[in-house]
């Protein structure tokens, strides 16, 4: 009666998620009840995000890549993620829309969250992707590529900027979008 919770999940939020993921009511309040069960205060640390990821990639180092990840979803800045931001992420990674995917990837590379990229951040994502890769698929990258500091150096030549300048949103999901091996170079795929 008039109750605006729906197992603890305010009702504005949950309207929110519907709206602005591709997850319906059912497995949002899933989504939910999985984690106020896995986090019972509501939030979860980077520590225990980074551990999980890791689980994900058990033949490779996915700290960095893991808090790179963690900083492009905690749209707060608080260190935490709370189930919103948590969905939220959840939606970004697995929706089959590549724009949606695109801007994601720019906030990810984004490190200083300025808006920019900058070539030291190219470098730096490329690193933590790079730990990725477990060490017996390393020798199958082709030579321009069997580094970090190559595939950011081939990925910032794709988008045609000088070492010191930067590039905007719009001009990263261009590039990459005109780009598989831009494309490639941003992630990796375990699989």
């Amino acid at each position: 009666m008039g109750n605006s919770q729906k197992k603890g999940l305010s009702k504005e939020i949950l309207d929110d998620l519907k709206v602005n993921t591709k997850f319906t009511e059912a497995e949002i309040m899933q989504w939910y009840e999985n984690f106020q069960k896995q986090c019972p205060s509501g939030r979860i640390s980077q520590d225990q995000f980074v551990e999980i990821y890791i689980r994900f990639f058990p033949d490779s180092d996915a700290k960095s890549y893991a808090q790179h990840v963690f900083r492009s979803f905690d749209t707060n800045d608080d260190g935490t993620l709370d189930f919103k931001e948590y969905i939220v992420a959840l939606h970004m990674t697995s929706s089959a829309k590549t724009a949606l995917k695109l801007e994601w990837a720019f906030s990810l590379f984004d490190v200083d969250k300025n808006g920019y990229i900058a070539k030291t951040e190219v470098c730096e994502l490329c690193q933590a992707i790079f730990k990725l890769i477990p060490k017996d698929k390393l020798v199958d990258l082709p030579n321009d590529e069997n580094t970090a500091e190559k595939r950011a150096e081939k990925l910032w030549t794709i988008f045609g900027k000088k070492d010191n300048e930067r590039l905007a949103e719009g001009e990263f999901i261009e590039g990459v979008s005109s780009s598989q091996v831009a494309l490639r170079l941003i992630q990796y795929d375990n699989k």
